[in-house]
């Protein structure tokens, strides 16, 4: 099969877990909740491979939790657990940046500031597109901090806050990038103390936005 004939039912599951997400997000499914797959795709009018994607993933980021029997139950959601896992982040992003510093290749410090302006110039980019850039510039800083403990740490907790996209906290998507970009100058000069700075105020500002979003729930 083509990757062409592929994208509609990518398209579909990331609707699926968007649309799961915000149930969640929102308590319309309440904590405890035995999630059907059939009655989930009837009530998002699609098919039940989309919708089983979504709830893997959903599964993946904590949000929903596989019983005896493959049955799947919502689990609380505890804005204390994302906070606390933001905190996480951010002291293990500052001492990736840290170890990261001097060691970034300037060819993929480069590309990586390339595929972030032109995220910021294009017309209405999606929230794949942010989220693949936004992965592309924290996975470059972790993967070159020489710790691949602490690059996996990173890469799961950035999972779990992963739901406050673009779409959720869009006040986050220009000044975020506009964040990375000074921290990468920051590599670019192999100026370690502000690269560190840099990456604690960038997450620092992911935690308010959040932190507001969640008193409006």
């Amino acid at each position: 099969m083509s990757a062409r004939a592929l994208e509609p039912e990518k398209s579909l599951s990331q609707m699926a877990y968007d649309r799961l997400l915000e149930r969640l997000i929102t308590r319309e499914i309440p904590v405890g909740s035995v999630l059907f797959e059939r009655r989930l795709a009837d009530s998002l009018k699609i098919s039940r491979t989309p919708v089983r994607e979504a709830l893997n993933r959903l599964e993946s980021e904590g949000f929903v939790t596989r019983k005896p029997g493959s049955v799947m139950i919502v689990k609380e959601f505890s804005a204390r657990e994302l906070i606390e896992a933001l905190h996480v982040r951010q002291i293990l992003e500052v001492e990736s940046v840290g170890l990261a510093t001097g060691r970034v290749p300037a060819e993929e410090l480069a590309a990586t500031a390339a595929s972030i302006r032109s995220l910021l110039a294009a017309d209405a980019p999606s929230a794949e597109e942010d989220w693949a850039v936004d992965n592309r510039f924290h996975t470059m800083i972790a993967g070159h901090s020489g710790n691949v403990l602490l690059a996996k740490m990173i890469h799961d907790l950035r999972l779990k806050t992963h739901m406050f996209n673009m779409e959720r906290v869009p006040e986050r998507f220009e000044a975020g990038h506009r964040e990375h970009l000074a921290i990468i100058a920051a590599l670019e000069r192999e100026d370690r103390d502000s690269a560190r700075a840099g990456i604690h105020e960038h997450i620092e500002n992911v935690k308010k936005s959040i932190i507001r979003k969640l008193s409006e729930i």
